[in-house]
């Protein structure tokens, strides 16, 4: 790990030195490194657990999330190289045990986050199914390979894996005819369970594939999570180039490829919505029979996120259709603050706007001045601590929820990082 840190020292010489607040060098740099200081354990197997910070299990997503910011390292660092490999294994481990699971504890320890009715694996923290909590291994994988051409994560397991998504994928097409999967908790608020004894609320056929949850751990008010099929649509041409190079005996590329046209062709006709204000936009929830969930949710992957999963660029014309209504008040979890505004989520008290949306929103942004602004907004409400938190009260921004949250800090690394790449004159002042 010295040798990344000593690459990030430099840069923060080089790069944040003229900044005119100069608390951002550190805040960067702790954030930076909070994954990897305070979350990063290497088990017995030569796996790697990456718990998500407060909470001591790893969810597939959260994981990942956490280290991207670290591949532009791992071609020339053996310590990162050694940590995201491991990770990945780890991960595939995971979808192998139960692929309907969202987080998993380091051993089989039974340890869970509470008795629901679902069915139970001692490996497993919680089983909400989530579309993302699939693709984001992939997406990990995949980045890792292209970064530094090392194929090594390609084994049996990965392969089986494989499979193991694009059956689950297929079978949750048609979700009541086909899927025995339910989800249960007693006593709880309306959103951390499914209702209609826990198969979910009636669902058309779409050619999208159903979720129960979604990547904030919320019930789905309708089965089409749009956010998570369009990263699955990301995901499954990565999974279909990794079959062509490494799996061709599977015979993986050709069901890979029908999936993926069969939920384009339902995005295209059951995933988009005209708005009388901002034109056509993406849904962020439907049911296939014609109802609509009108909307945008901190986490990722959002509405929001889309250029940065790498669905499409910052200038299609329907993200900014869609990216306009997001960041509008006809968004229900946008807030406006004194401090902030930006959006929210279900998951957090109304009126507490996340820092992974406020990052995110500078990530993709097409204009300097809405980044800058983002930059001076993010530093602001960090209450003092320098780091970044869950959600925060737009008004009063020493209100917050979760005081170690290891994505938010990973996420806004990552940017930071970038613009010392891409924008470094948006840091001279």
């Amino acid at each position: 790990m010295s040798k990344i840190k000593k690459e990030i020292d430099k840069l923060i010489d080089q790069k944040l030195s003229r900044y005119e607040d100069q608390r951002l060098p550190d805040i960067f740099r702790q954030c930076y490194f909070n994954t990897w200081d305070t979350t990063v354990k290497y088990l017995d197997d030569q796996t790697t657990f990456v718990i998500t910070g407060d909470i001591p299990a790893m969810w597939l997503r959260d994981s990942t999330a956490q280290v991207r910011h670290y591949l532009p390292f791992a071609k020339q660092d053996p310590e990162v190289r050694h940590m995201i490999t491991g990770l990945i294994r780890r991960q595939i481990a995971c979808i192998l045990i139960d692929p309907y699971a969202n987080a998993f504890n380091g051993s089989a320890s039974g340890k869970m986050y509470t008795q629901d009715l679902t069915r139970h694996d001692p490996w497993v923290w919680e089983r909400k199914y989530e579309i993302d909590s699939l693709c984001y291994p992939v997406h990990l994988s995949y980045l890792y390979w292209q970064e530094t051409g090392d194929s090594s994560i390609f084994d049996a397991s990965y392969g089986r894996a494989l499979q193991s998504i694009l059956s689950l994928w297929i079978c949750e097409q048609r979700h009541f005819e086909n899927s025995d999967y339910t989800f249960q908790r007693l006593d709880c608020p309306p959103g951390d369970t499914l209702r209609n004894d826990g198969r979910g609320m009636p669902v058309n056929y779409t050619g999208m594939t159903w979720a129960g949850f979604r990547p904030s751990d919320d019930a789905c008010a309708f089965g089409y999570n749009i956010p998570g099929n369009l990263f699955a649509i990301v995901a499954l041409k990565q999974m279909r180039e990794i079959a062509s190079a490494f799996y061709t005996d599977k015979g993986l590329a050709e069901p890979l490829g029908k999936l993926l046209f069969e939920i384009e062709h339902g995005i295209r006709l059951y995933g988009h919505y005209r708005h009388p204000e901002f034109g056509l936009i993406y849904a962020y929830e439907t049911d296939g029979y014609g109802n609509y969930m009108l909307m945008d949710d901190a986490n990722v992957p959002s509405l929001l996120s889309l250029p940065y999963l790498g669905y499409c660029r910052t200038d299609d014309p329907v993200y900014l259709n869609t990216r306009r209504f997001i960041l509008s008040p006809e968004n229900p979890y946008y807030y406006q603050g004194t401090y902030a505004s930006g959006i929210g989520s279900p998951h957090t008290p109304p009126q507490y706007i996340w820092h992974i949306a406020l990052t995110m929103q500078g990530m993709t942004s097409r204009q300097d001045d809405e980044i800058k602004s983002l930059l001076q907004t993010i530093l602001k409400t960090d209450a003092g601590t320098g780091f970044m938190h869950e959600g925060f009260d737009a008004s009063d921004p020493n209100a917050f929820t979760r005081d170690w949250f290891a994505w938010a800090n990973s996420l806004f690394a990552d940017w930071v990082y970038r613009l010392m790449m891409e924008k470094p004159y948006l840091l001279e002042s």
